[in-house]
């Protein structure tokens, strides 16, 4: 490099933090040793899975780095002039795991790893400095990790819930309109009715009918075959009387429970059913199956309703909104089962058999709620993802040696055995890419361990994984 040249890099490096301070010869090698390249925006300033041979420092302009062989949503460094970055002295990365593309038009110099030994040498006070820059790169990454980490357990259960949700509401909607349709039906029906000659003694009948329903409400459902031939005979029966509409009041009929024997039956009107006027007769039972209907449509309403203020309750325990920062009483069944309550959706998506084994008596313990929900749901979500469909995942509760035990167990294909070692590490994942940061058990174990004093182990192998929590009374 030319004297100007030097003497020019050396005022432009006097710029950046780390080497503001040093003296003048200390500066004048950094610039005779350090390799300048332009960038043109938009080019490709570092290269993912080129090695990472330089540090590099930002004199001019700006560059931003992400992933682009993984996820689309991958987090984005931004790199500013007078920032120093690339392979760092003690840093045991090896090649560049994220693309950097120039923003503006960028000048950066580079000084190669094999320059290092000297640059110390020369530099002392710069194996500190550098150390420091590394140290909060690592935290940053791991910051910028966890919190992505969070947003998409966040996005998984978001999406759960709003499944969860949306079949109880869709369900509430189509009965609401059904039913508004129905009462519409029933005010002409009832009109109808009151203008027979026997009105009175047609209410009557009707009466026995609801009651005789009304006794069946609780009973356990017939198989789908007894039900066919339920609803098959009083078709047949409704059509040899020649009531209109005959399917549509034979399939209510049959799902309140109500059976051939129960029209043949109905007293009131002379000896019997046979007795009343086949047009009376079709005006009585439509009047009756639109009743019928309209109680049936009024129990979904309410079963929707019911299981959406279910889901709202989860939520509500699952994020413990009524709790401080602070450790309280924590009751470890309910919020299993409000965890498996969020992840329901995966449960049913895979056909997933899952056991509870909870200890009878179980006592609370002093916990941090919410910071536990996130470990059962990584452990959870995992065991999910791990076995086949129709698959068998058992969750155990026990106390044991002044410590309540969690143990979640799955059959899926078990934990490789060179995985095995490294499962704790941060950002290491056997899932494929895209499918996982590798901090879910990393914050998992943090939590349990740092936390709330416990303890986190795992046995693996094939059908049988097992992760254990073991939690301090």
């Amino acid at each position: 490099m030319a004297q100007n040249d030097v003497l020019s890099l050396t005022e432009e490096l006097r710029r950046v933090e780390v080497f503001a301070d040093l003296p003048e010869d200390q500066l004048a090698w950094l610039a005779e040793h350090a390799d300048v390249v332009s960038f043109a925006p938009g080019e490709v300033s570092i290269a993912e899975g080129s090695p990472a041979d330089s540090l590099v420092i930002l004199l001019e302009g700006e560059i931003q780095a992400r992933r682009e062989t993984g996820p689309a949503d991958g987090r984005v460094f931004i790199i500013r002039a007078g920032e120093v970055t690339g392979m760092l002295p003690f840093s045991r990365m090896t090649h560049y795991n994220i693309t950097g593309r120039a923003v503006t038009p960028t000048r950066l110099a580079r000084i190669h790893t094999s320059l290092f030994p000297e640059m110390l040498s020369r530099i002392p006070v710069l194996e500190g400095r550098l150390v420091n820059v590394l140290t909060d790169r690592v935290r940053e990454a791991t910051r910028i990790e966890q919190q992505r980490e969070k947003l998409m357990s966040l996005g998984k259960l978001s999406a759960g819930l709003a499944h969860e949700l949306n079949n109880p509401a869709a369900a509430a909607g189509r009965s609401a309109g059904e039913l508004r349709r129905r009462l519409v039906t029933l005010r002409d029906l009832t009109v109808d009715l009151a203008e027979c000659d026997h009105a009175g003694e047609f209410i009557h009948l009707a009466a026995e009918l609801r009651e005789k329903a009304a006794a069946r409400a609780g009973d356990p459902q017939p198989d789908p075959v007894t039900a066919s031939e339920r609803e098959d005979a009083l078709t047949e029966w409704l059509e040899g009387h020649r009531i209109e509409r005959a399917w549509v009041i034979a399939g209510t009929f049959a799902n309140a429970g109500l059976t051939v024997d129960d029209l043949e039956s109905l007293g009131g009107l002379g000896e019997g059913v046979e007795d009343t006027p086949g047009e009376a007769l079709s005006c009585l039972l439509s009047w009756v199956e639109e009743g019928l209907a309209i109680d049936a449509l009024a129990s979904e309403v309410e079963s929707a309703v019911r299981r959406i203020s279910e889901l709202v309750g989860a939520v509500k325990s699952y994020s413990h909104m009524d709790s401080g920062q602070a450790k309280g009483p924590t009751d470890l069944h309910r919020d299993l089962d409000s965890t498996l309550t969020m992840l329901n959706h995966k449960v049913r998506a895979k056909n997933v058999q899952v056991t509870r084994d909870y200890a009878a008596g179980l006592p609370e313990i002093q916990a941090f709620a919410g910071e536990l929900n996130q470990v059962w749901t990584n452990l959870l979500d995992n065991a999910f993802d791990a076995v086949a469909p129709g698959g068998k995942v058992e969750i155990r509760t026990r106390r044991e040696n002044g410590y309540v035990r969690v143990d979640v167990q799955d059959d899926g294909p078990g934990i490789p055995d060179n995985a095995l070692d490294n499962i704790w590490d941060p950002f290491f994942t056997t899932k494929p890419m895209g499918q996982g940061t590798g901090l879910g058990l990393d914050i998992a174990r943090r939590i349990v361990e740092r936390r709330h004093s416990g303890e986190m182990s795992v046995e693996s192998v094939p059908g049988d994984t097992r992760f254990t929590v073991r939690l301090p009374l």
